[in-house]
C-alpha cells in the first residue's frame, strides 16, 4: 500500500512538515513516481496505526544528558589526569635525583683519582726538580772550575768590538741555541767551551 504525503498526513493525523521530516531522515519507506512521492505502508504498520500515531510524550524516552552530568564527567576525568600527572612528576623527580646522585658519585670518584694522581705527579716533579737542580749545580761547578769554559757575554767584553757588533754576535748564538751542540745554556746564560769547540763561524763579523 502506498500513500501520498497528504494521504499519510490525514491518515495518521500528522502535519505535512513532520511527514516530510521523517522522509528526509529515512524513518519512512517511500518511492518517487513521475515526480510524486509515495509512502509505502506495510500491513504490519497498518495494524499498528495507534503505535505510529503515539505521541512523543507516551513513548519511552532516553534519559537526557544534562550540563551537570557533562561537568561531573569532566571533573572526574580531570581528577584522574591530575593523579596521573602527579605520579609522572614524582617518577621524573626520582629519576632526576637518582641521576644527580650518580653524577655526584662519579664526580667524587674522578676527583679522588685525580687527587691521587696529583700527589703522585707532585712527588715525581719534586724528584725531577731535585735531579735537575743537582745536575745544574754540578754543571755550574764544572763551568766555574774549567778555565776553557767562559760565558759568552764575558768573552765578548774581552774583544774590541762595538756594542752593535756584540749584540749581533749574541743574537747569532741565541738563534743557534738548541740546534748547535757547541752552545751551552745555563740559567739563561750562554757559555762557550773552547777546549772542545771552534766558534770562529759564529764570532765572525
Amino acid at each position: 500500500m502506498k500513500l501520498t504525503i497528504d494521504e499519510y498526513s490525514k491518515k495518521f493525523k500528522m502535519s505535512k512538515e513532520m511527514v516530510t521530516s521523517k522522509i528526509r531522515s529515512k524513518k519512512l519507506d517511500y518511492i518517487i513516481e513521475e515526480g510524486n512521492t509515495f509512502i509505502i505502508i506495510n500491513e504490519i504498520k497498518n495494524t499498528n496505526e495507534e503505535e505510529i500515531n503515539q505521541s512523543p510524550s507516551k513513548k519511552i524516552s532516553k534519559p537526557k544528558t544534562t550540563v551537570a552530568t557533562i561537568l561531573a564527567l569532566y571533573k572526574r576525568e580531570n581528577n584522574y589526569l591530575k593523579q596521573k600527572i602527579e605520579q609522572l612528576e614524582n617518577k621524573i623527580d626520582k629519576l632526576i635525583d637518582d641521576k644527580e646522585q650518580m653524577l655526584r658519585d662519579e664526580r667524587d670518584k674522578i676527583e679522588e683519582i685525580y687527587s691521587n694522581k696529583d700527589i703522585q705527579l707532585k712527588n715525581i716533579l719534586e724528584l725531577v726538580n731535585a735531579k735537575m737542580q743537582q745536575d745544574q749545580d754540578e754543571t755550574i761547578h764544572e763551568i766555574e772550575h774549567t778555565s776553557e769554559i767562559i760565558e759568552l757575554k764575558t768573552y765578548l767584553k774581552t774583544l774590541e768590538l762595538k756594542s752593535s757588533q756584540r749584540k749581533k754576535i749574541k743574537k747569532r748564538f741565541e738563534k743557534a741555541l738548541g740546534s748547535d751542540i757547541r752552545i751551552i745554556e745555563q740559567n739563561g746564560k750562554l757559555y762557550l767551551d773552547f777546549s772542545k769547540f771552534d766558534y770562529s763561524d759564529l764570532l765572525a763579523l
